[in-house]
C-alpha cells in the first residue's frame, strides 16, 4: 500500500510539473497565436490531467486537487517573479507561503 501511495504522489508531482510547464508556455503563446508555445500548453495540460486522474485512483480528490492547484499556483507565481520580471512584494510572497501552508495543513489533517 505504501508504494502505491508513493507512486500516486510521484504521478501527482509529474502532473504539477506538466501543468506548470503548460502555464508557463501559455505566457509565450501570445493568445494562442504562436504555434510551439501553444502546443506545449495544450500537451502540458493534457499530460497534467491524465496524470491527475491517475492519482485519484489512490488519493482523495480533496487532497490531490489541493496539492495540484496549490503547488502549481505557488510555482507559477514564483516563476513569474523570478524569470518573467513580474513584480515581487512581501504581500505576494506571503500569499505564496499561505497557499503552501494550506496544502500542508490539508495533508496533516489526514485527508488521504
Amino acid at each position: 500500500m505504501c508504494t502505491v501511495v508513493h507512486m500516486a504522489y510521484g504521478l501527482l508531482a509529474a502532473a504539477i510539473a506538466a501543468e506548470v510547464a503548460g502555464t508557463t508556455a501559455m505566457k509565450y503563446s501570445e493568445g494562442f497565436t504562436r504555434l510551439w508555445p501553444s502546443l506545449v500548453t495544450v500537451i502540458g495540460y493534457m499530460i497534467a490531467f491524465v496524470l491527475l486522474a491517475q492519482t485519484l485512483k489512490t488519493l482523495s480528490v480533496g487532497t490531490a486537487y489541493a496539492i495540484w492547484a496549490g503547488v502549481g499556483t505557488a510555482a507559477v507565481a514564483a516563476i513569474g517573479m523570478v524569470f518573467l520580471n513580474e513584480s515581487t512584494s512581501l504581500v505576494k510572497i506571503a500569499g505564496i507561503a499561505l497557499v503552501v501552508a494550506g496544502v500542508v495543513v490539508l495533508n496533516l489533517g489526514g485527508a488521504h
